[in-house]
This record gives structure tokens, sequence and C-alpha cells, in this order.
């Protein structure tokens, strides 16, 4: 990997860890706050709030103080996502990063209204952007819905659940990823894109919407593979357990190299796309993309 990017999501990260400690604390009266903190702040590559903040710089040269709450506000959506698939009524998994899931350490009754809090505590925060104006607010708070909601991340979920080995071809396979994973990859586009301005362009959201609906396909296609050939150490959490639960995987239609393949073209689509706003050697969402296809966790 290119070491000045290596850095960069480095830096990115640190800068998100240290943000969401200010908005979690483990102290408050009723415990609420230590169980929605274990999962939150369990680490992780925090690759959704790296876009919303390389989204905002790309469009301008302010301070990222702006794009902050709306980069955690994502990341909230993202880890009370985390929380419920693991649930023993949905992908029943008991390690995520490493560590034991929520519902193993806390019981499933915990984990359930941490994840349901982090879900509403992220419009909390959302909406408490005091560094851009309301109209990015307004524009922030209805992508945000519509990416976690019943149009993406949700509905995308919703069709895994009925499907099982339903799922009948990779083109219908694609759209259930374009939902469940890549929503939330588009949001973080959009929502860094709207910190950055309050009068968006149309250009310019499809262009990034389609960078983000391919990069969201890639990272679903290197999951599936990843969940065939990494072990479960490198990776932090089971391996196999879409086969072991029935589920369609990319894998079911296609051999690895295939599979590698699309991720590869894909990956490749997403950079053409997004490549036209870059100046200069620095391009970190060209970065993010060629990091995706090779990762191994």
């Amino acid at each position: 990997m290119n070491t000045e990017f290596e850095e960069l999501l480095r830096a990115n990260c640190a800068v998100i860890e240290d943000k969401l400690k200010e908005y979690i604390t483990d102290k408050d009266d009723n415990g609420l706050g230590k169980v929605m903190a274990y999962s939150l702040l369990s680490g992780g590559k925090r690759i959704r709030p790296f876009i919303t903040i390389e989204a905002f710089r790309l469009f301008s040269n302010d301070d990222i103080k702006k794009v902050l709450p709306f980069a955690c506000a994502l990341e909230m959506i993202h880890a009370y996502s985390l929380i419920h698939d693991d649930l023993p009524c949905m992908d029943n998994d008991d390690m995520r990063r490493g560590k034991p899931t929520s519902h193993i350490v806390f019981g499933e009754a915990e984990a359930l209204l941490a994840g349901d809090t982090l879900l509403t505590y992220a419009f909390e925060v959302l909406g408490s952007n005091q560094y851009v104006s309301d109209k990015s607010i307004r524009l922030a708070t209805v992508a945000l819905s519509k990416c976690a909601g019943f149009s993406g991340m949700a509905g995308g979920q919703m069709i895994d659940l009925r499907s099982g080995e339903k799922i009948g071809s990779f083109e219908e396979l694609k759209r259930m990823h374009s939902l469940k994973t890549g929503a939330l990859i588009r949001c973080a586009m959009l929502l860094g894109y709207f910190a950055a301005c309050d009068e968006p362009d149309s250009e310019v959201i499809n262009d990034i919407e389609s960078y983000a609906i391919n990069l969201g396909i890639a990272f679903q296609i290197r999951d599936d593979i990843l969940d065939k050939i990494a072990n479960s150490d490198e990776l932090g959490k089971p391996v196999g357990s879409d086969s072991k639960n029935g589920k369609s995987t990319s894998l079911s239609f296609m051999s690895i190299d295939t599979a590698q393949g699309y991720v590869d073209r894909f990956t490749g689509e997403a950079i053409s796309i997004i490549e036209k706003y870059y100046n200069g050697t620095k391009r970190p969402l060209i970065d993010l993309a060629k990091y995706m296809v090779g990762r191994n966790k």
C-alpha cells in the first residue's frame, strides 16, 4: 500500500476515534453508554468516516471540524448495524473485530437497546453540527435517513433476510449489496459533499454516487472472497458465516478468480469517475479504492 495513504488513513482514524470518544462516555448513570461504547469504540478501519472526510476535502479547503459530526454520525449508524447484524436473530455471530460481540458480553436485550440508541443518537449528533448551515444539515439528514432506511441499508438487509439461497443471479446479489453495503458508502460521499456545499450540483451528485456504488460492490465482493480464504484471527470475526447461514454470496455464482476480476472492474470504474476531480498527486479516494482491492481483513 502507498505509505502516504497509510499515514493518512491512520491520521483520519485517530481524529475520528478522538471525536467519537467525545460523544460517547461509559460513565453515564444508567450504564447504556458503556454498552454503546463497547461496539462503537472497538476499533475498525473507519472506512466510512474516512470517505466522508476526504469527500469534504475534495470540495472544500475549510477546517475538517465542519464535517466531523457528519462523519461520526455515519459511524454510529454503521456500529448500530453491526450490533444488530451479529444478533442471534440475524447472522448469529459471536466475534467482531477480534472481540466477543455485544450480545455475548451484555446479553441480547442490552445489545439491541445499544444499537437502537446509536441509531437515534446519530441524528442528534448530525443535527447539532454548529459549523455548517441549516441547509447542509437538512440535506445531510435526508441523505442519512434514506441511506440507512428502507431504501438503503435496512432495505438491503431485508432482502438478505428473506432471500437466503433464493437469490437467483449475480445481478440480484449486486442489487442487494448496493443497498446493504453500498448505501452507507454512498452516504459517506454525500455527507462530505453537503458539509462542503449547501448548493449541490446534480452532476457532482451523480458522479459521487456512482463512485460510491461501484466501490461498495467491489468492497462486498472482496468481503465474500475473504470470508472464504481468510482465517478468523486475521479477519477478526468468524469466516464462512454466510455459508453456515445458507446465504448466497458472489462465490455462489463464480470462482474466486472471477470474483476478484469483478472487484478489479468495479474498482476501476469507481476510479475513472472520481479522478477528474483531482489535480496533483494526492488522490486519497483513488488510493482508497486501490486499497479496497487488495485488503486482507
